[in-house]
């Protein structure tokens, strides 16, 4: 194997720890990543002699802290790019529209929160930074997960076990891709709507997500479009900014 192959495994292993609901045995992650186990437990040794890896109990394998530090580093660049960028976008959106604007970027098989700019209104959708919401659920996770890989769209759906609940899923996910936009009421908190529209990184892979949320009575007929136009602009500034900052 040489040094390619070498760090391509090793990243595979790390993806697989990271989206396993628990720790998991060297066999596990072998027959996961389609290596034999004597590759997995040398790739293993070395990930834990740098903190990436753990051993959490006898024969269990987790992610070390050390993915922390990674982590950080990696919300320092999301401030510089997309906070810097979008919030003075979203507080326009926000005056135009008069409903929370959130912000979202995926963490493995789900979404956070990591920058909103709340209505003024007596009544209003309020969200904090870092709350974790579901990717297959709502407008916010939704909008990233029909344009996401196919890997990641096939993990959600093997997660499902109702086929009518996949079958609707699948067919929410083409549709939010042939127009743009996701559009859902009250499936993530009850009677709040959310319209989502994708942000692209520089090489088109969908990065994050901004969201348009309000109290449900408040989503008439004659200004949903209106509403969807108005964050479909948002986004594509966004994506715009973004990538005329990273060159």
């Amino acid at each position: 194997m040489n040094g390619t192959q070498t760090l391509g495994r090793g990243l595979d292993i790390l993806f697989v720890l990271a989206e396993a609901d628990s720790t998991l045995s060297v066999a596990e992650i072998a027959e996961k990543v389609a290596i034999p186990e004597s590759t997995a437990y040398r790739l293993l040794q070395t990930l834990e002699q740098n903190g990436i890896v753990e051993r959490k109990t006898k024969g269990q394998i987790g992610l070390g802290l050390r993915i922390l530090d990674l982590a950080r580093s990696l919300h320092q660049q999301i401030d510089r790019d997309l906070y810097v960028i979008a919030r003075p976008i979203m507080e326009k959106l926000t005056e135009n529209v008069g409903e929370t604007s959130i912000l979202t970027v995926r963490t493995g098989t789900n979404i956070i929160c990591i920058q909103n700019v709340e209505s003024r209104r007596l009544i209003r959708f309020a969200v904090e930074n870092g709350r974790i919401l579901p990717l297959h659920l709502g407008a916010s996770g939704k909008a990233l997960l029909a344009f996401e890989n196919k890997r990641i769209i096939d993990q959600i759906v093997a997660q499902i076990d109702d086929r009518q609940t996949k079958e609707a899923l699948l067919t929410d996910l083409a549709q939010i891709q042939a127009q743009g936009y996701s559009l859902t009421v009250g499936e993530v908190d009850r009677d709040v709507f959310g319209i989502a529209a994708p942000i692209y990184d520089n090489f088109q892979r969908v990065t994050a997500s901004l969201t348009i949320a309000g109290p449900a009575v408040r989503l008439f007929p004659e200004t949903c479009q209106e509403i969807v136009n108005e964050v479909r602009r948002a986004a594509e500034h966004i994506t715009q900014k973004l990538a005329r900052f990273r060159t």
